[in-house]
């Protein structure tokens, strides 16, 4: 199944202006796919492959005379030296959209690029499919249990891949490959741990005390470990506003994960029927919703403004999306029945903030989109 990517167009823009296009994101997103599809005259080439691996370390100037332009390079932080070639290589032929790169594993593709490329590239990150997407596609699943059980992941969709059978493996793959080849972690097993108990904190602050004991290891080692979790784009850290409208702010960053049906699978949800009555729906339906905002913004090649506001009253705010000096206030309700107690925490906010009713919405689980003085209210279909 053809399913159609937002970011093509962007991607094309971006070359005309860039001899690199880099694109970033988690593996099996859809990477070499969107390149595929918005140059399909470009050849193709993948540093997976050990031998192509072994022909741009040992000869890379003999690798830029086989491919001199119109090339998809994927994963190319497997050999980040080659950039260092390729940058000498552009420099001279002064043409535009010359190589489209990909890679899974962002610190050490943006390390490498950092230190070859700045400047010459331009920067893309495509998460997994968006609600819009599968909805341009037909393959929207049919209610919004189903569509945080199968996450966004595009095998699921265009193979018919059930994420009780494809999801295991992509964690086995994650842990064994990426893992390993990002940092040298001798005992996955707490590792894995660590991974399942950050499924079951989805959409909740990050207490890093409470993950150290419970895997049974040290601080420093959980935030190591985190940060091997964010830069291969297994999870992102929403982060507190900081705002000056009280000065008893929560200061430490909510968890989420990049797809909903990855998570499940870590809390071990086998069905849609079983996300409908889990303790973590909520959590669930947050996370998805906010990955949806998220990947509408990085389609089109837009880094988002994303944070959350919560004073040591309670009060709260889920989402805040900033852009220059507006803002605009989410609450997340996974609820089907709209209530005007969802509009509380954004009342709270902007009484102190002075943000209009026109910049505050609920997003929640039901069906029906309304207005209502405090705001409007959008329907999961529509978010």
């Amino acid at each position: 199944m053809k399913i159609g990517r937002t970011a093509v167009d962007k991607l094309q823009q971006l070359a005309v202006k860039f001899p690199f296009v880099t694109i970033t994101g988690p593996r099996q997103s859809g990477k070499s796919t969107l390149a595929e599809t918005a140059f399909p005259d470009f050849r193709q080439v993948s540093l997976e492959d050990l031998d192509n691996r072994e022909f741009a370390l040992k000869d890379p100037r003999g690798f830029i005379a086989t491919y001199p332009s119109k090339t998809i390079i994927d994963e190319v932080q497997r050999v980040p030296s080659i950039l260092s070639y390729l940058q000498t290589h552009a420099d001279k032929s002064r043409e535009m959209g010359m190589y489209v790169l990909t890679g899974s594993q962002n610190f050490e593709l943006m390390e490498a690029i950092d230190q070859s490329l700045a400047g010459r590239t331009a920067l893309l990150t495509l998460l997994p499919l968006s609600h819009e997407e599968m909805g341009q596609a037909g393959i929207l699943p049919e209610n919004v249990d189903a569509e945080i059980f199968y996450g966004s992941y595009p095998a699921l969709y265009d193979r018919g891949i059930h994420p009780v059978d494809y999801f295991p493996s992509y964690i086995k793959s994650y842990l064994e490959k990426d893992v390993r080849q990002m940092k040298a972690i001798e005992d996955l097993s707490r590792f894995r741990k660590l991974v399942r108990l950050c499924a079951g904190r989805i959409g909740q602050i990050l207490n890093k005390s409470s993950l150290a004991v419970e895997c049974g290891v040290t601080a420093p080692t959980v935030d190591s470990w985190l940060s091997v979790l964010e830069e291969s784009y297994i999870v992102y850290f929403l982060r507190p506003d900081y705002r000056n409208f009280s000065k008893r702010l929560v200061k430490s960053p909510k968890l989420y994960f990049y797809d909903t049906g990855l998570a499940c699978s870590l809390l071990d949800i086998k069905s849609p029927e079983q996300v409908s009555t889990h303790y973590l729906r909520g959590g669930l339906f947050e996370n998805m919703v906010v990955n949806e905002i998220l990947k509408r913004s990085l389609n089109r090649g837009i880094d988002p403004v994303l944070s959350f506001w919560r004073d040591s009253a309670g009060h709260e705010v889920d989402l805040i999306v900033t852009a220059g000096d507006s803002q605009h206030a989410y609450e997340i309700k996974s609820g089907a029945t709209f209530s005007t107690d969802y509009f509380n925490g954004l009342d709270y906010w902007a009484g102190l903030s002075g943000v209009s009713p026109s910049r505050r919405s609920v997003i929640y689980a039901g069906e029906t989109p309304l207005m209502t003085s405090s705001g409007e209210v959008l329907s999961w279909r529509n978010m």
